[in-house]
């Protein structure tokens, strides 16, 4: 399987730890204030990606969905909201964002309806065929290989059954582009230590996002990895990227 430039960005540069594991260690640092600071650092405006995202299996009207990085489980929450499917599967290699996803999930009663489990998106612990869709929100750019997670999303996926990927993209303009660039260098690693005493997290938002292979680009290792019908919707001025794409049937 082929290697990107992203497979290879860690958050901790100084580790022997795989970045896989570091991934791990990186969220369960930051689980106490990652919504806070999701929220914060956004605008609140992550919440409209994520609805937009979530529109994209209207039509599909999913029964059994996967969420792939789970984290804190605000897309299958706001996917029994808005699809009503009969289950919701949250995966997440975090223990300690896992933990605060049950938090929230048992608040709103939600019990019935979601399940997180701790897993692997490379090495998916469901049979064949198991899923009407997939999501993945802001999740892909951590996988250590994005071959191999997509090759098991794919497999998991009922023929006929939808990929969504929700992640931050580059915007086109370029005054747009270098306030975004400034704000990724500068604001939020620095808001991000002061918050969550974690500044290796967002500056590894920064790294991460500049390596990944965004936009069409992406579309094109999906169609090579066996997805069809892909697409992609720019949002906020390209800030964020919504990507698509179906198991042939």
């Amino acid at each position: 399987m082929a290697e990107y430039t992203h497979d290879k960005v860690v958050p901790f540069k100084d580790s022997e730890l795989g970045k896989k594991q570091q991934i791990a260690t990186m969220f369960d640092r930051i689980a106490f204030r990652y919504d806070f600071l999701n929220r914060f650092l956004s605008g609140g405006i992550d919440i409209y990606w994520r609805r937009r995202a979530i529109r994209e299996l209207l039509d599909l009207r999913p029964r059994h969905i996967l969420d792939v990085a789970t984290g804190t489980a605000d897309m299958a929450i706001f996917m029994t909201r808005y699809l009503s499917p009969e289950k919701i599967t949250g995966i997440d290699i975090s223990t300690g964002m896992l933990e605060i996803g049950r938090q929230k999930i048992a608040k709103l009663q939600l019990g019935g309806k979601i399940e997180l489990q701790e897993g692997d998106s490379e090495n998916i612990q469901h049979p064949d065929n198991s899923f009407d869709a997939i999501t993945v929100a802001f999740g892909v750019r951590n996988f250590e290989n994005l071959e191999k997670g997509l090759h098991e999303m794919l497999r998991v996926l009922q023929p006929g059954g939808r990929l969504v990927i929700l992640e931050f993209s580059h915007p086109r303009t370029p005054v747009i582009r270098q306030l975004y660039n400034l704000y990724l260098n500068i604001v939020a690693p620095g808001i991000g230590k002061m918050v969550s005493r974690s500044g290796e997290a967002y500056q590894y938002l920064n790294d991460s996002v500049k390596a990944f292979p965004e936009g069409k680009e992406l579309l094109r290792i999906l169609g090579a990895n066996g997805f069809a019908h892909t697409r992609l919707k720019r949002l906020s001025l390209g800030i964020c990227s919504i990507y698509t794409g179906e198991k042939p049937r």
